[in-house]
């Protein structure tokens, strides 16, 4: 007999598992049972909850995705003019929470995954169109060409996201920050 209640807190488990098992192991070695294992649990009730290892994938880009929102939402929440708006939205990028090796190395799943499944392509095609659109909104009463300074601006912060993957010394999350916004400065010079 399924214990009630249970379910929230077992997938909560399999993708919190799932964020860590991609920085422990890479999303190439990553399976099922591996996963599972984490989380406590046997790969079946993994395979109920989710059905697959793309869906754990992709449920546990969600879940960062949606800790990314609500780090931003908070952020904007506080922002009165154009410039701290883009404080808010660059600092929601690099805020210890999302740029904590584990959220990194999902996110670098999360760009190779999305290569081959169209839902998980979509999901990245919604969180750029979202992040183009506050940063053009945050822009467009600065500069005459925010189109083209908000594609710097997210070209930034995924290379930033990709260079911190890969260095053993990561940077911090205020080095990020400020890197980002002094191209912000020198793109509003310009």
């Amino acid at each position: 007999m399924p214990r009630i209640g249970m379910e929230p807190l077992r997938r909560d488990a399999l993708v919190q598992a799932t964020i860590s098992e991609i920085a422990a192991t890479g999303a190439i070695d990553i399976t099922v049972a591996r996963i599972a294992k984490r989380a406590g649990m046997s790969s079946a009730l993994a395979h109920h909850y989710f059905g697959s290892k793309d869906q754990m994938l992709l449920a546990a880009m969600r879940h960062v995705l949606s800790a990314f929102g609500q780090e931003a939402r908070k952020a904007l929440a506080v922002a009165d003019t154009p410039v701290t708006r883009l404080e808010a939205i660059v600092g929601a990028c690099f805020a210890p929470l999302n740029f904590q090796s584990d959220v990194v190395a999902a996110w670098l799943n999360f760009y190779v995954q999305a290569q081959r499944d169209d839902e998980t392509r979509r999901l990245l095609h919604i969180y750029h169109a979202r992040l183009r659109s506050n940063l053009i909104h945050a822009l467009r009463p600065l500069t005459n060409r925010p189109e083209s300074l908000a594609e710097g601006i997210g070209a930034l912060i995924d290379g930033l996201y990709v260079r911190q993957a890969l260095r053993k010394e990561g940077l911090t999350s205020a080095a990020s920050t400020r890197i980002v916004l002094d191209h912000i400065e020198q793109g509003l010079r310009r």
